[in-house]
């Protein structure tokens, strides 16, 4: 308990150093949202408009202490301000409505790769030197290309050329959106090469890294005295070797999970997805603060919370943290 409290303390900490460089960078940087708003309507904008805008932006002539303040209450209250790429509409709003899009597609294909790539990962140890090892060659060269080379190749053979998936949009335009069995399964059908692509990327880590712990933990002493025992392959193999294997695994996906919220950019790109990573690169382009802000916060956040779930799991499957 005294562990988890002190981890518990420690990411508090650190979620409010991430809030306040989250505030601070901007804020350094020259020029303001504002200017640049009214820069892109030629300086056509009358001045009470300009500070309704700095008011809206959370800029305003008071100190930075003040607005770090207002900030702080701003937060509390789910406000991030407005959007210059899609005003006036709230950053929230903006990432409310592309999250669900980059969880619902990255997420699942995080824990598809790693749920694989791991069990593969344990198999390919425990039997190597079998017809499995011929895996290996394959998950170093995904692991070496670059994720978004396989999303073009994807698009190429089976969108352009066999036209068995679409390559891009999130869903077709002929159906509305909505929670109905016709909307659903377009998401899917749309989202299938996005996954793969995904899965494809990452899966190769998660098989090279369980490989690589899992044949160094089957020397150690405890995994020997459990098949001197005589217990089953099935019991040493999971029970005894992958527990303790699994460990660093746990740590990488975890990072993983917390920048789910981050999205694939460059797969979102290729494939048109309306996710938080197609936002953020909108947000860059225009040089949109408020927008870029809110995104690297909900992104800081996640992690924090990733990491400490594994932490807990940590506790789960290691008795020694428990000390």
């Amino acid at each position: 308990m005294r562990f988890l409290t002190r981890r518990l303390g420690f990411y508090l900490l650190t979620a409010w150093a991430a809030v306040t460089l989250n505030f601070l960078i901007p804020r350094l940087m020259p020029g303001d949202p504002v200017d640049l708003l009214v820069a892109r309507l030629k300086g056509n904008v009358d001045p009470a408009a300009i500070e309704a805008m700095k008011k809206a932006f959370g800029i305003s002539d008071a100190g930075l202490w003040t607005q770090y303040v207002d900030y702080l209450g701003n937060l509390f209250r789910g406000e991030l301000g407005r959007s210059i790429t899609f005003f006036p509409t709230e950053v929230s709003t903006v990432i409310a409505d592309s999250l669900p899009w980059t969880i619902g597609l990255v997420g699942v294909a995080t824990l598809i790769s790693y749920v694989v790539g791991t069990s593969l990962g344990v198999l390919m140890a425990w039997k190597r030197g079998t017809w499995l090892d011929g895996v290996l060659p394959a998950a170093t060269f995904l692991h070496a290309v670059p994720y978004f080379w396989v999303a073009l190749v994807l698009v190429f053979v089976f969108g352009s050329t066999l036209q068995w998936f679409p390559g891009s949009r999130a869903y077709g335009l002929e159906v509305t959106p909505g929670f109905d069995a016709e909307f659903l399964a377009s998401m899917a059908y749309h989202a299938t090469l996005p996954a793969v692509t995904i899965v494809l990327a990452s899966m190769a880590d998660r098989i090279l890294g369980m490989r690589n712990v899992m044949v160094t933990t089957l020397g150690e002493d405890y995994v020997v005295m459990a098949e001197a025992k005589g217990l089953t392959s099935r019991r040493v193999m999971w029970a005894y070797a992958a527990r303790n294997a699994i460990l660093p695994n746990i740590t990488s996906f975890a990072l993983s999970l917390g920048f789910v919220v981050g999205g694939s950019v460059l797969t979102e790109i290729v494939f048109s997805y309306p996710g938080i990573g197609s936002m953020l690169l909108k947000g860059v382009e225009n040089e949109d603060f408020p927008l870029m802000q809110g995104i690297f916060l909900v992104i800081s956040l996640a992690v924090l919370v990733a990491n400490l779930l594994a932490d807990l799991a940590y506790v789960i499957l290691d008795p020694r943290t428990r000390q």
